[in-house]
């Protein structure tokens, strides 16, 4: 078995990745901001059934500094790269998101480099694939790119896109014996396992709490959280996975309104805030004028676009659950630990 770093442990996809290496016997090291959250995250992998004792390690280290690296890669056969900065509303200045995701990455490659690391899994998105484009019928796949000079695409997609960018780059100019992979999910939903969930969730949270009019007309791709981690280890280990990216999708895009019908059907009355109606794209343009939020989704409001993971199935064999499949596990893991009311 391996020594893997993982990083962000607090993360939604991160700590499904270490609950998946540790059932695999692997050994896990990761990384947290603070030391101080290190209890909170054990109980919620506890929550998840994994029980991690000394297979589990912590180290303090943060993507906007050097100090920790070196020391949270030694003696690490594989890192996989999740933590980036992921926000639930607009930052002030889109470089608060840049500036870390682009040099965290580029640290821990460094790091992972002059440790002998073997391979570095990134965590990048379909944020870094499809945006910045027309309306297209033809799904996307790995050989696209977000045009992130084009007008309307947000502080995100920019950051996983120049981030995943200067990745590709490092490891053409100066990555040594360090191999790449990367992958890229699009909406991650799937079981949380606590109150720190990820901003991808925010989206069922607020459809069941019943706190948005209705549904946005935008079109997008989901994929169970449980599903993005056996990828990461997928790209791991796979030799074919060296230098590739892989489009963590479960299926065809949905829309909101689809999203919000699968919950009511599934959840029931559980279900019953739930808005079933769209929502005209004027009202998400006057909403706009007050929730810096909500004018990072204008670009992209009635767009048709898809995207492929044909790629991830055909090169590594993998076979995700269903988009209905994720979205239910994620209103259900809300409803039953109390983060909506039932």
């Amino acid at each position: 078995m391996a020594r893997v770093l993982v990083t962000g442990g607090s993360g939604f996809v991160a700590g499904h990745c270490i609950l998946q290496l540790l059932a695999a016997g692997h050994e896990v090291r990761s990384t947290l901001r603070s030391l101080d959250r290190e209890l909170e995250v054990r109980t919620l992998l506890k929550q998840g059934g994994v029980e991690a004792g000394e297979s589990l390690t912590f180290l303090a280290a943060n993507l906007e500094r050097d100090a920790g690296w070196a020391d949270a890669v030694a003696g690490c056969d594989y890192v996989l790269h999740v933590a980036s900065p992921f926000p639930a509303g607009a930052p002030r200045h889109e470089d608060e998101l840049i500036v870390p995701a682009r040099e965290g990455t580029l640290r821990v490659l460094r790091a992972a480099r002059d440790a002998g690391v073997r391979r570095v899994v990134l965590t990048s998105s379909f944020a870094a694939i499809g945006y910045g484009h027309a309306s297209r019928a033809t799904p996307f796949d790995e050989t696209s790119w977000t045009d992130a000079a084009a007008p309307g695409v947000g502080a995100y997609a920019k950051s996983k896109t120049l981030a995943e960018r200067a990745a590709w780059d490092f490891m053409a100019r100066e990555g040594g014996g360090l191999e790449l992979a990367v992958v890229n999910p699009v909406l991650v939903l799937g079981p949380v396992l606590g109150r720190d969930y990820a901003s991808s969730i925010v989206l069922v949270q607020r459809l069941l709490a019943g706190s948005v009019p209705g549904c946005p007309q935008l079109a997008m791709g989901v994929v169970d959280v449980r599903d993005v981690a056996v990828l990461h280890l997928s790209a791991m280990t796979h030799p074919a996975a060296k230098g590739e990216r892989f489009i963590a999708v479960s299926g065809d895009f949905m829309s909101v309104l689809d999203i919000a019908r699968v919950l009511k059907r599934r959840l029931g009355g559980r279900a019953r805030r739930v808005p079933a109606w769209p929502l005209p794209n004027w009202i998400v343009r006057l909403a706009a004028l007050a929730d810096p939020s909500v004018r990072q989704i204008l670009s992209e409001l009635g767009k048709t676009k898809n995207a492929t993971s044909d790629k991830a199935r055909r090169v590594l064999g993998w076979a995700p659950r269903s988009a209905e499949e994720a979205i239910v596990a994620a209103g259900e893991s809300l409803v039953r630990l109390g983060l909506v009311r039932a």
